[in-house]
């Protein structure tokens, strides 16, 4: 270097001017953003004013001797002067003279002339640079989150509640909703209506009506409040499986009315069978009917003075005074009578339970009669579901089991009749009427189970255990599917254990039972 170090001089005024590097800056996360105001912009067409560099001074060590320093030379130097170390800096090359990284003179250069200060275009977090004098000061920013609740009207929060149920309400609007439904109880429950709608409005679940619902409808009404005339006991059964078939009616379309049905039923040894129509079934169902209708002194639909009382003969009859085939149009009068049968037997109470009712070769007290029609409508439901492919599920426990037990009471009636006709053999111990006989003991399990002993040798005599001399096993709803003719004895899935002639006496005799 030459002249002592003097030639950086005009170089270090050339860059006085010149923009300074930012000091570092603090990690995002120490920062209060909301706190830190933005740069100002510069002047639109213009750039921004240039920012005064401090001055700096060259360095003590350095003289206009020439003197080396140890980096110079390799060799070491003189020791230095007590007081600040100084360096000898090297000779500056032509331009901008370098800074320390951190802006501040180095600390061995003696102290910098003072300098005018300037603002920074970007300045440091901390501290933060005040206005000039009489410069308006610039507007603080908004917050990039705002933790202030939105305030609305109770109108506008009710009006959303639609959108809240559907979630989709903004981040803000959901926190008022929710804030508001905390204390206004008309909308929270509203609320919750909407969300319980917004459930429906998903496809994945099923739209069918749950079959249980209308029995557990009316088990909550009657448990809140007693009818004020109820429906007998002994009519129970008649009112649930009509209304049951009546439910699987209206579920149906106008052309499953004509669809083919097959009517089984036994006479003697053999099956016999029927072919009809869904509209043809009811019909027949209405028909017999009747004859309770006539017990309780209400109109017969067939004429009660005329009509036939078999059943199969008043079917006949319907049948062919039909001009045209039967459609969904009866349905109606069907329902009809039986709500006309339910309401006349509940009135009349028990007074007309044990009303007689003639089935021609014999009868039954009215609530037995009653009993019976519940189960045909059972049935025959069961084969309108078959027809249609349509779920039909048995009768509940407690209405199965009547239904076994008015079938075993009459068990004794029929195997006489059989004896009488020669279909069974013959009677091998008779007592007297009411004394314990010969007795077969059906066993029925599962649904509407339980026990019976049948008397096998005077329908007079009763069962007993002790006298028990074979055993039939059989499921609740197969003695059944047996009674009405659609399975034979031979087919029926039987324990069998003991007098084999009088197992097969009882099975045949349980068949016979059946009919149109």
């Amino acid at each position: 270097m030459t002249g002592g170090g003097r030639a950086s001089e005009g170089g270090e005024e050339e860059v006085r001017g010149a923009r300074r590097i930012p000091g570092p800056r603090g990690a995002a996360d120490d920062l209060d953003l909301a706190s830190v105001p933005l740069p100002p912009l510069p002047p639109p067409g213009g750039n921004a004013p240039d920012e005064a560099v401090p001055e700096q001074a060259q360095p003590a060590s350095a003289s206009a001797s020439g003197d080396t320093s140890e980096a110079d030379t390799g060799e070491p130097g003189p020791d230095p002067a007590p007081g600040p170390a100084a360096e000898a800096w090297p000779e500056p090359e032509p331009g901008p003279e370098p800074e320390p990284a951190d802006g501040h003179p180095h600390p061995a250069a003696p102290e910098p002339e003072p300098a005018a200060p300037a603002a920074e275009a970007w300045p440091a977090p901390d501290p933060e640079p005040e206005p000039a004098d009489g410069a308006p000061e610039p507007p603080a920013p908004d917050p990039l989150v705002s933790s202030a609740p939105v305030v609305l009207p109770h109108q506008v929060l009710k009006a959303l509640l639609g959108a809240w149920a559907l979630s989709a309400c903004s981040a803000e609007e959901t926190a008022a909703v929710e804030d508001h439904l905390t204390g206004c109880a008309p909308c929270a429950d509203e609320a919750l209506r909407l969300r319980d709608a917004v459930g429906l409005l998903h496809t994945d679940g099923s739209l069918d009506l749950d079959p249980t619902l209308r029995t557990r409808v009316l088990d909550g009404c009657f448990g809140r409040r007693p009818a004020r005339i109820p429906v007998p006991e002994w009519a129970a059964p008649y009112d649930a499986e009509t209304a049951r078939l009546d439910a699987l009616l209206r579920d149906i379309g106008d052309s499953e009315w004509h669809a083919p049905v097959r009517l089984q039923w036994f006479e003697e040894e053999r099956r016999v069978s029927r072919r009809t129509t869904v509209a043809g079934v009811i019909g027949h169902l209405m028909a017999v009917d009747g004859l309770l209708s006539a017990a309780l002194g209400l109109d017969d639909p067939l004429d009660g003075g005329k009509a036939p009382l078999d059943p199969t003969e008043r079917t006949e009859t319907y049948w062919s005074a039909t001009r045209r085939p039967p459609t969904r149009a009866v349905r109606e009068p069907w329902r009809a009578q039986s709500h006309e049968l339910i309401r006349t037997a509940s009135f009349a109470g028990r007074n007309v339970a044990e009303t007689s009712v003639s089935y021609g070769a014999f009868a039954l007290p009215l609530q037995d009669a009653a009993l019976d029609r519940a189960f045909e409508c059972w049935v025959h439901g069961g084969d309108i579901a078959d027809a249609v492919d349509y779920p039909y599920p048995a009768p509940s426990a407690a209405h199965l089991h009547r239904m076994i037990d008015l079938a075993a009471r009459m068990l004794p009636a029929a195997l006489a009749g059989r004896r009488s006709a020669g279909l069974a053999g013959p009677a091998k111990d008779l007592v007297a009427a009411g004394a314990p006989g010969r007795s077969l003991h059906l066993e029925i399990e599962g649904h509407g189970g339980g026990d019976w002993y049948i008397a096998l040798d005077s329908p007079a005599a009763v069962g007993a255990p002790e006298r028990a001399v074979a055993q039939v096993a059989l499921d609740g709803v197969e003695f059944c599917r047996l009674v009405a003719g659609h399975i034979s004895p031979v087919e029926a899935a039987a324990g069998q254990e003991g007098d084999r002639e009088a197992i097969r006496d009882v099975l045949f005799a349980a068949a016979s039972l059946s009919r149109l």
